[in-house]
């Protein structure tokens, strides 16, 4: 607090600054690890399981139970749309991605904003801090124009440093948190991928087992 005081004024938008820049990391942090967390490869093999039954209700009800997490919500999707065409199944899925996406990259982009912030701040607050130092010098008498000029330095060097030990950890949190949100969204549309392609082969298993089925009573029918 002492060195707060000895800051200046622009000390306390530059500490608003990184209660903001905390309280948007430890969300993010909690919503990406926490809330988000799934055995997404035991999840996606219990899905195939289910659809090689053909059971596709109890896909569907799993990943209802997963409802929070965005993979669980393009994957179902898809499967809602399991017995309609290939297309529609992708165009489901692709527009849950464009819904979901956003949620997972949602205020990151801030934590950029508020390191600059910071560091314009301290900028500012140094520039500040120089033009007191100088103004103090020219009017003050020989006696103080030592302590002024010191007191001025002083403002502009502890602003200089308290910006960047904000920005800093800012810059550093969003390159860190914004690699995970692109992890994140290239597994949706991987396991995307894997879903569609074998919601499509058994469409081309079930077509194949009908064309059989007619032929086989076109055959029949012919015998008789």
């Amino acid at each position: 607090m002492d060195l707060l005081a000895k800051g200046g004024v622009f000390m306390l938008p530059i500490l608003m600054v990184s209660i903001a820049a905390l309280a948007l990391i430890l969300e993010r942090v909690y919503t990406l690890w926490l809330r988000y967390r799934l055995d997404e490869e035991g999840f996606v093999k219990g899905l195939m399981h289910a659809l090689d039954e053909q059971d596709f209700s109890g896909a569907i009800e799993e990943c209802a139970r997963a409802e929070n997490n965005p993979l669980s919500r393009v994957l179902r999707a898809g499967l809602l749309k399991v017995h309609r065409s290939d297309k529609e199944i992708e165009r489901a899925m692709e527009e849950e991605m464009l819904r979901t996406a956003p949620t997972i990259r949602k205020r990151i982009g801030y934590l950029a904003t508020l390191g600059n912030v910071a560091t314009l701040l301290g900028l500012l607050g140094t520039i500040f801090g120089l033009i007191q130092a100088f103004e103090g010098v020219s009017m003050a008498d020989p006696a103080t124009k030592q302590e002024i000029l010191a007191r001025g330095i002083s403002v502009a060097m502890l602003t200089t440093a308290f910006g960047l030990i904000v920005a800093i950890p800012c810059l550093l949190s969003h390159a860190f948190l914004q690699s995970k949100a692109i992890q994140m969204i290239e597994g949706l549309e991987e396991k995307a991928f894997t879903l569609f392609n074998k919601i499509s082969a058994l469409h081309r298993d079930i077509e194949k087992k009908e064309v059989r089925l007619r032929m086989k009573t076109i055959e029949g029918g012919r015998r008789a």
